[in-house]
C-alpha cells in the first residue's frame, strides 16, 4: 500500500483490496424407501423456493438416481436450509436424509 497526496493537500490510499469469494456448498437431498414423494415436494417449494414443476422433476431425480444436489450456497444458508428441512421432517416422522458438502473448483 502506498500513500500519496491528492490536489486537495490530504493523502489517499493507493491500494486495491481484493475480496476472497466464499466457499460454497452444495445441499443433497438423498432418497430413502420412507420419506412421501409429496413431502419432498412440499420441502423443496416451502424451503429451496422451487416452482412445482421444478420441484417435481427434482423429486424424481432423487428418487430414481438415488440423490440430488437441491442447491448451492455460502455455509451458512446450505447449514440453515438443511436444519429447516431436518427439523420439518423430524416433525413428520420422515427419515429424509439432507448433506451438505463443500463444492470444489
Amino acid at each position: 500500500m502506498t500513500e500519496r497526496t491528492n490536489t486537495h493537500g490530504g493523502t489517499a490510499l493507493d491500494e486495491q483490496i481484493k475480496f476472497d469469494t466464499p466457499k460454497m456448498y452444495a445441499v443433497t437431498m438423498h432418497n430413502d424407501d420412507y420419506t412421501p414423494m409429496d413431502f419432498v415436494v412440499m420441502l423443496l417449494i416451502k424451503v429451496f423456493r422451487k416452482n412445482q414443476a421444478e420441484a417435481a422433476e427434482i423429486m424424481m431425480d432423487v428418487h430414481q438416481k438415488g440423490q440430488r444436489v437441491v442447491g448451492i450456497y455460502s455455509h451458512d444458508v446450505a447449514t440453515t436450509k438443511r436444519a429447516q428441512c431436518r427439523r420439518l421432517a423430524d416433525n413428520a416422522g420422515w427419515p429424509l436424509k439432507i448433506t451438505i458438502d463443500e463444492v470444489r473448483e
